[in-house]
């Protein structure tokens, strides 16, 4: 049996749960630990999935079935930090597949699940040097709708 993390984000879904962690578990190359069936009392069948425990990037993640009176929003969002635009490229394309583009580097998932997706170097552009390079990196990021483009960015950064 799979050790439980001491802290870990639940997602809360109207019936998905196991389309859901099957999919991420996927795109992140992760693992399903456990699966756990409704068996009594609650909003789904008995026998249904309840809860799906599954694992990506060694962080823990809890899928719950718990019905139709809540749904994921952009209020909690996971957020990816990745090393070059092929990783953005990637995990963008496999992430909005069903779902929809946001402003600024975020998407919704088909399961209305909210994404950060980001270069490392995005930290720089906007911490680092001239306050005007600063300046013209942040408007970058905050007029691009959609997936971020590293190249794009730092070429607003150093524009003159």
């Amino acid at each position: 049996m799979a050790t439980l993390s001491k802290i870990s984000p639940c997602i809360w879904f109207d019936g998905q749960a196991d389309d859901a962690a099957a999919f991420y578990t996927k795109v992140f190359d992760g693992q399903i630990l456990r699966t756990l069936p409704y068996v009594g009392e609650g909003p789904m069948p008995t026998g249904t999935t309840m809860l799906v425990d599954f694992e990506i990037h060694g962080i823990q993640f809890t899928a719950l079935n718990g019905g139709s009176q809540f749904t994921p929003d952009e209020a909690i969002s996971f957020q990816i930090l990745c090393e070059d635009q092929a990783e953005i490229d990637r995990y963008w394309d496999a992430l909005v597949d069903g779902g929809e583009e946001q402003p600024c580097g975020w998407l919704k998932d088909r399961f209305c699940v909210s994404w950060q997706i980001f270069p490392e170097s995005m930290y720089g552009f906007l911490t680092e040097g001239d306050p005007a390079r600063i300046q013209r990196a942040s408007a970058a990021v905050m007029s691009t709708f959609g997936k971020l483009d590293i190249a794009a960015i730092e070429a607003a950064a150093d524009a003159e």
